[in-house]
C-alpha cells in the first residue's frame, strides 16, 4: 500500500466520525425545537 493511500485511509475515519456526530447533533436540535414548538417534553 502506498504512503498516500495509507494516509488517506487513516485520515478518513475521523472525518466520517465527525460527520456522523454532526448529523446526530443537528437531529437532536431539530427534535428539541419541535418539542418546544408543540409544548411537549422531549423524553
Amino acid at each position: 500500500m502506498s504512503s498516500l493511500a495509507l494516509t488517506f485511509y487513516v485520515l478518513i475515519w475521523p472525518l466520517l466520525a465527525f460527520g456522523i456526530m454532526v448529523l446526530l447533533c443537528v437531529s437532536l436540535y431539530r427534535d428539541i425545537c419541535k418539542a418546544k414548538k408543540e409544548g411537549k417534553d422531549l423524553v
